[in-house]
């Protein structure tokens, strides 16, 4: 447009001009041409340069859009792949349904559901030889578990026997008048059963009706052999002092034996290796209670650093059996270690076997092959006679 223009221009100036002038034009005229086409080499250079411009930006804008697409398209992908997940997530627990909830309903019938009011009665059964740390370890956790917001004790605790004739404590030590006897004692809710001497079947049918309603029954170190005999722990596993392990096994196959176990659980009764586990064994049981914070409060105000209460197998020490040689002697009954020197002796097939008091003697003598049979080749004490 331009150049049509410098060119109209042109010719209307050469037409009314004189040749000087008209020379002059011609020179402006192709000034004016140069002009012109210089315009146009513009216009048309422009031109095709917006062509380009936009088709970069057209395909700038189709690889855009073409990106976005692909975003979009894995985005819904993702969500998709999510939703089959949650679907099998969902659908794959369904084959292990039964086992999840056995879990859970096993965990939960650990938990015991305290009284909404009032306190909850712990009977302590004693009697003559009643070991001192058996039953006094738990008797210090019960009595000093405190409870957030509440005043009064939430255990209370009394002792029970056969009768009231004051009774010694194991090594002639301490004498206690029991609270109660059978007869008149309140219905416990906890029971405790410490080592102690052998039981009379009255003691053992108290043991048996009071279980009925208990919600833990427990005993601490040898008075697993108690509890044992009631016949409660039939078919159930059970562990005791570690000395033991040897005579309950042979004395109760019925029961199974967890060497190197802290304590064992079966329902509402509970049995505890030697004497300090008893300890343990309580801070259990009040955990089932009151939770594990209570729990570990209590033991922190005793200043009791032990943790076997919260892992029932803190016990493998125990768990491998000792085998007694000729120069480390050990009791065939109880497996403790024993002192030739002094210690009372038996002989058996040519072996002679040493003991940790005269009870095992006797009940060695007793049934011999049942302790021989049962310890591995080289167990017995000494070989030789003497």
């Amino acid at each position: 447009m331009g150049a049509l223009i410098s060119l109209d221009c042109t010719l209307f100036v050469l037409g009314s001009r004189t040749t000087r002038e008209r020379d002059d034009a011609r020179k402006g005229a192709f000034s004016l041409t140069c002009v012109g086409r210089n315009m146009m080499i513009v216009v048309i250079a422009a031109t095709n340069l917006s062509s380009e411009n936009w088709t970069m930006n057209a395909r700038r804008a189709d690889k855009i859009e073409f990106v976005f697409w692909v975003a979009r398209f894995g985005f819904v992908l993702a969500l998709g792949l999510l939703a089959l997940r949650a679907l099998f997530a969902t659908a794959a627990p369904a084959k292990t349904e039964d086992h999840s909830n056995r879990s859970k309903a096993a965990a939960e019938t650990r938990l015991l559901k305290p009284p909404d009011s009032g306190q909850i009665p712990v009977a302590f059964l004693i009697s003559d030889g009643a070991v001192v740390i058996d039953f006094c370890g738990p008797w210090e956790v019960f009595h000093d578990v405190m409870i957030p917001g509440r005043q009064d004790m939430p255990f209370r605790l009394y002792t029970v026997a056969e009768t009231k004739k004051p009774i010694r404590t194991s090594g002639g030590g301490l004498q206690i008048v029991p609270d109660y006897t059978f007869a008149n004692a309140p219905a416990p809710k906890v029971i405790v059963i410490p080592a102690q001497s052998d039981p009379s079947e009255a003691t053992l049918k108290w043991i048996r009706e009071s279980s009925k309603t208990t919600d833990v029954t427990m005993s601490v170190c040898t008075g697993a052999f108690l509890l044992a005999k009631t016949g409660l722990l039939s078919g159930k596993s059970a562990t005791t002092y570690h000395g033991a392990f040897g005579s309950f096994a042979i004395q109760f196959p019925d029961v199974q034996l967890k060497r190197g176990a802290r304590f064992v659980e079966n329902g509402n009764l509970a049995t505890a290796g030697g004497l300090s586990s008893g300890i343990d064994l309580a801070l259990r049981v009040v955990e089932r209670y009151y939770g594990r914070e209570v729990a570990r409060t209590t033991a922190y105000n005793l200043e009791y650093q032990g943790e076997g209460w919260m892992n029932p197998d803190s016990n493998s020490v125990y768990a491998t059996v000792p085998v007694s040689t000729a120069e480390h002697p050990l009791c065939p009954v109880c497996g403790m270690d024993v002192d030739p020197k002094i210690a009372p002796k038996s002989v058996f097939k040519d072996g002679t076997y040493y003991f940790c008091s005269e009870d095992d003697k006797k009940t060695f003598d007793a049934a011999p092959e049942k302790f021989v049979t049962t310890h591995a080749p080289g167990s017995a004490a000494s070989s030789s006679s003497n």
